[in-house]
């Protein structure tokens, strides 16, 4: 069994094979790769070496006391976060071998297609629709795959579209049966004939979501992941991983939105008020919980298998953003009314605390919207978590063709 001092040892042979003061980023970034580094809880031959997640920190304080480079987790988050663990569980081999280690070392960015105009909180009411062509009906099973699909539909809320190369997509291939079953998951290329990305301008002035139109996309059938009508399934592990990346991230101590506060406390002495003193240590050890709370919830992790958990995460990092970034205004007084640049811009990086306070406390809005409204996610928690009756549905059972729009 792979230990940490196992990692160790090959994360310096790594270091002594491609020096990072004579090695450009992408080639070390490649062979950290193919030696099982990237990942060392996924199988060999995919980033990992099948060892327990906890031990990635061995390879990692490695690499960062050499200088080494990393692959930038905030440009290709969705990849990282969301499209790896559920191509690891549901994609097939060549799948495996084709996207894991580009998307891993940042040549290839991912974005993600669900959430549409009329299905955001309600994302299984989704309206794109999935044709095959040459390859059989819509309830086809996985033994009569073939043929491309074209896909016909708009995309909303789409983070770094205009940087992607490709997007896990949900699509409708079957309106004749309940909304849930009727979905299937895609892989689909951003260059294609009929992608057409617009970009769609936030409160912070720069466009880092975007508005996607599909027309006549044509997708292979051997993009597609899973069964043909099992997406929403498929879609579960994306968007419990889509939780966890987001409210479980990896943060030093006063990393994240409570770091700009306190270090504005502790170099600003006039700015301090016994109130705002009060608030702020309360801040504080909610964030540094949080913190904790996250690092245990990644090491109970099994690959691409979070559990309803991450969705208490993610409220949490939702109300504490908002709270931390409030009360950062407030502390820096007029000067926190003002705001640096409304240009328009379209962002390379997802930064929730970069650039100045005004900043920070405009983005912190979305933060309960993204990855799941707070409200769908505290449906979540009260079912799945503490085990209360679901809400009625009274849809569930009903055709999606019949279903009021």
């Amino acid at each position: 069994m792979t230990d940490a001092d196992e990692l160790v040892r090959r994360t310096r042979e790594l270091l002594d094979r491609y020096p990072v003061a004579s090695t450009d980023r992408l080639e070390f970034l490649r062979a950290r790769f193919d030696a099982g580094l990237a990942w060392v809880h996924y199988p060999e031959g995919l980033g990992g070496l099948g060892a327990p997640r906890h031990l990635q920190a061995a390879v990692d304080a490695e690499l960062e006391a050499a200088g080494a480079p990393d692959n930038d987790a905030r440009r290709n988050g969705i990849g990282l976060g969301m499209a790896a663990p559920t191509i690891l569980k549901y994609g097939t081999d060549e799948q495996k071998q084709r996207y894991l280690r580009p998307l891993w070392t940042g040549e290839e960015v991912w974005c993600q297609l669900f959430s549409e105009p009329g299905a955001g909180s309600d994302l299984a009411a989704l309206g794109t629709r999935a044709v095959r062509e040459g390859g059989g009906t819509s309830r086809s099973s996985e033994a009569e795959s073939g043929g491309d699909w074209v896909v016909n539909g708009q995309k909303v809320w789409t983070s770094g579209a205009h940087n992607a190369r490709w997007a896990i997509l949900i699509a409708r291939t079957d309106p004749d049966v309940p909304k849930h079953a009727g979905i299937t998951y895609f892989l689909c290329d951003m260059t294609d004939p009929g992608v057409d990305v617009r970009p769609l301008r936030q409160i912070t002035g720069e466009a880092e979501f975007n508005e996607v139109f599909l027309t006549d996309v044509r997708i292979p059938d051997s993009r597609r992941l899973g069964e043909v009508g099992d997406g929403w399934r498929v879609a579960q592990t994306t968007l419990n991983n889509e939780r966890v990346a987001i409210g479980g991230m990896q943060l030093p101590r006063e990393g994240g939105m409570i770091g700009p506060v306190a270090k504005t406390w502790r170099e600003r002495p006039e700015l301090r008020t016994h109130d705002l003193h009060q608030r702020l240590l309360k801040l504080w050890v909610e964030a540094e919980v949080s913190r904790l709370t996250a690092e245990r919830l990644r090491q109970q992790l099994v690959a691409g298998q979070p559990g309803p958990e991450g969705a208490g995460m993610k409220l949490g990092f939702a109300r504490l953003n908002q709270e931390i970034s409030g009360l950062e205004v407030e502390l820096r007084g007029e000067e926190g009314l003002l705001y640096d640049d409304w240009t328009m811009r379209r962002p390379e990086l997802v930064d929730f605390t970069g650039r100045d306070a005004g900043y920070r406390y405009l983005r912190a809005k979305g933060n309960s919207i993204e990855g799941g409204t707070s409200e769908v996610l505290l449906n979540i928690v009260a079912e799945r978590v503490l085990g209360l009756p679901a809400e009625p549905r009274t849809d569930k059972d009903v055709a999606w063709k019949d279903l009021s729009r």
